[in-house]
């Protein structure tokens, strides 16, 4: 009988490696089902509900241009700026003045964490965006309504949706 060389098994992977993209895989998975996008008059009725009709003399029209043209009716929606701030949320609400990071401890306008405003509930989004419209230039604080909604005719934003 002959005796061959015994060798050990290579591994494809080295085991704290494959521990660390199983982890990341379902950190991801569990963030991810926390987001939602919201259809449009899934999304006229939440902020019905919230009591935005009419707040700050805005229509829910007005509402739903701005989370749209922000987001894309997005809860988790975040878009890094170049000056390293972040728009958060389904209204795309700025971290330079109005939410703050993990890492900074000053208060800021909504004095709520960025994080915060990508809750699916939209609870904390609809309270800062509601902070930031009563603002003198109230909606007008989002370029994207400015250039998207303004002055223009929003009746099909909420046409098909019950009130």
């Amino acid at each position: 009988m002959e005796a061959r060389g015994w060798a050990p098994r290579r591994q494809l992977c080295p085991p704290g490696i494959l521990l660390l993209a199983v982890a990341s895989l379902l950190s991801c998975l569990l963030t991810c089902s926390q987001a939602k996008v919201y259809s449009r008059c899934e999304l006229f009725r939440v902020l019905q509900d919230f009591g935005l009709e009419g707040y700050r003399g805005h229509s829910l029209a007005d509402w739903l241009c701005l989370a749209y043209y922000t987001s894309g009716f997005d809860s988790a929606a975040v878009d890094h700026e170049a000056d390293g701030s972040t728009n958060n949320g389904i209204f795309q609400i700025n971290s330079r003045k109005w939410c703050k990071t993990l890492r900074e401890y000053s208060t800021k306008g909504c004095n709520m964490y960025c994080t915060e405003l990508l809750d699916p509930d939209l609870k904390n989004a609809v309270i800062c965006a509601m902070k930031i419209s009563q603002q003198p230039q109230g909606l007008g604080s989002w370029e994207a309504w400015k250039h998207h909604c303004l002055g223009k005719d929003l009746s099909d934003w909420v046409d098909g949706c019950t009130f």
